[in-house]
């Protein structure tokens, strides 16, 4: 199970966000390049960007930064944040991520999904699914839909998404653990790989969700507070 750190990206900055709240922070650091190369140094195998200024305001303030993370390090990216149109995802896809993610585009249109496979392989696209109290969420967490996370996920996955990020909102950026059950409902509902996100706290976090199948975890806070140590966690995930 791969361990890939977050680098949440905000005015050209590092940050980590209480519950998806843009004025709520645990944390603010400079230079995100430089933190993406420290986690790259601890064993990172790839680094998970979010272009929060991208997502809320659909401004490019860190395109510039983003080109430089993707060009500087020697792990794949993964990229969401904003991705709206099919050229939006293209256009990173060239600039050298490995992975591009989108979220309420396609909940919202799951034929983008469709449009975009038909231009690159499906390991290049994740669906974001977010999820609050059993209904999926979107527009930061702001609208809840009718969609249970299995009944979208499967009609992405036969759109053409190659994989799932899977953040539980209801504990995600609270650093009390994991609620495994969704989880393991869309595992064992799904045939593409879950990226399991929200929560992760503990090494007994990583291993639950080892243990259930997800093919990786994305993990923030926990990191970033020296909760979790990157080497340990890679080393016993894998």
């Amino acid at each position: 199970m791969m361990v890939i750190p977050a680098v949440d990206i905000k005015d050209k900055k590092c940050v980590q966000l209480i519950q998806g709240n843009p004025n709520k922070k645990h944390l603010e650091l400079e230079n995100p390049l430089e933190i993406a190369k420290k986690w790259v140094s601890k064993g990172a195998p790839m680094i998970h960007l979010v272009d929060l200024d991208k997502a809320i305001y659909q401004t490019n303030t860190n395109e510039e930064i983003i080109k430089k993370i993707i060009k500087s390090i020697p792990v794949p990216v993964q990229i969401g944040g904003g991705i709206r149109t099919v050229n939006d995802a293209l256009n990173l896809i060239d600039i050298g991520a490995a992975r591009v993610i989108l979220g309420t585009s396609a909940v919202e249109n799951p034929n983008i999904i469709k449009e975009l496979s038909k231009k690159v392989e499906k390991e290049k696209i994740m669906v974001a699914l977010d999820a609050k109290d059993g209904k999926v969420v979107i527009k930061g967490w702001k609208e809840k839909t009718k969609y249970s996370p299995v009944e979208i996920g499967k009609v992405l996955e036969e759109k053409g998404a190659g994989s799932i990020l899977f953040t539980n909102v209801d504990v995600e950026g609270l650093l009390k653990g994991i609620t495994i059950k969704p989880i393991k409902e869309l595992v064992d509902s799904l045939n593409i790989p879950i990226i399991a996100s929200g929560g992760i706290t503990t090494y007994d976090d990583l291993l639950k969700l080892k243990e259930i199948g997800v093919e990786g975890v994305v993990i923030g806070s926990a990191i970033y507070k020296n909760i979790i140590d990157l080497s340990k966690a890679i080393k016993i995930c894998r």
